[in-house]
């Protein structure tokens, strides 16, 4: 991430001309929709607009220095596509096959399976270390930004102060956000213009927001600096501590292949992004039935995907797929993750 309730990957972003969220967990505020003429607004001056001066104060008061952010704040300009883009997140009108196809390429497999061969001691570090697969951090970093190749092209600073100061429902969360990559910027000594990433504000090869940057990016070559933005090491190190401290459980499945029914799309809730509450005797005995045999008190996600002849794909997420969707808000998100990796790993494995 996580994180928005959903985070938008690079490679959206890229097919969308437009990273999840990214990884933020689902706030709203109750912030009111801006006016015409305060949205056709092109300046942040702290001395002008009343909210990015109380963030200005708050930033001093925290040690950042005034000639710094008033530099800062100069460069920050009003978005208008970034709020008409918020709307319009591919999680939320894709079915499964449409979402599926965007990342399940033979190139996209492939590549994943180069850029694990690219950096294979630190996916080796990164698994003994957080417990985390290799193959999963890939997935991750191949559906945010296709391995660093597609960032986002949205200047961070924009994107966050537009969405601070008049996105309708969630600003105060986006406040938050703005506050963490100013903070970022000054202390990693970027200019913060400079920096660019997705309309939501995620940034970097595994696209985290700021406040995801602060709490989990992990300087893992040991140069004394945690660089998300061109540092590949650093980010495969940060995707795995994300997982280990939302609970990954090493070694354990990720998903099942499932027969359903309608009378299970009737008897159980499916597609939830909680952690897991149903058992899997229950989901049997409403007619969810796992195809590989699974302890009846196992917890487990019901999953219903949608195909492209209309037909309905079954399966159960176990507590892993749980830690996928704390990256992103959208079992369509975890499924793609979970195929992209396993396909990754058969790659890996049929090279030997």
């Amino acid at each position: 991430m996580g994180r928005t309730g959903h985070s938008v990957s690079g490679a959206l972003l890229a097919l969308a001309m437009a990273a999840t969220p990214a990884l933020a967990e689902d706030i709203s505020s109750t912030d009111a929709a801006p006016s015409e003429a305060v949205a056709s607004a092109t300046s942040f001056d702290p001395a002008e607009h009343a909210g990015a001066g109380e963030l200005f104060d708050e930033l001093v008061e925290q040690g950042i220095p005034r000639a710094w952010l008033i530099d800062a704040f100069d460069h920050a300009h009003y978005r208008q596509n970034v709020l008409d883009a918020m709307e319009g997140a591919a999680e939320r009108r894709l079915r499964w096959h449409e979402y599926r196809d965007i990342f399940m390429s033979d190139e996209r497999v492939a590549e994943g399976a180069a850029f694990i061969d690219a950096h294979r001691d630190a996916f080796e570090r990164a698994e003994a270390t957080y417990g985390v697969p290799p193959e999963v951090i890939a997935a991750i970093i191949g559906v945010e930004t296709y391995y660093g190749r597609f960032k986002g092209d949205h200047r961070v600073l924009d994107s966050l102060a537009t969405l601070a100061f008049y996105h309708p429902t969630r600003g105060a969360f986006f406040r938050g956000e703005l506050a963490a990559f100013l903070e970022i910027a000054y202390q990693q000594q970027v200019a913060p213009e400079s920096v660019v990433g997705s309309y939501a504000g995620a940034m970097g090869y595994p696209q985290f927001i700021p406040t995801s940057y602060q709490a989990y990016a992990v300087d893992f070559d040991g140069d004394g600096r945690r660089d998300l933005w061109e540092n590949p090491v650093d980010a495969i190190g940060s995707v795995a501590n994300y997982f280990a401290e939302h609970r990954w459980q090493p070694g354990a499945p990720i998903y099942h292949d499932a027969e359903g029914s309608e009378s299970a799309r009737q008897a159980l809730s499916f597609n939830q992004t909680r952690a897991p509450s149903v058992t899997a005797g229950e989901a049997s005995e409403a007619g969810l039935v796992s195809l590989e045999p699974l302890a009846p008190e196992r917890k487990v996600v019901p999953l219903a995907l949608e195909l492209a002849d209309g037909q309905t794909r079954y399966g159960l997420g176990e507590y892993n797929f749980y830690v996928i969707t704390r990256y992103n808000h959208s079992h369509l998100y975890a499924m793609a993750v979970v195929e992209l990796a396993n396909a990754i790993a058969k790659t890996l494995e049929g090279q030997g």
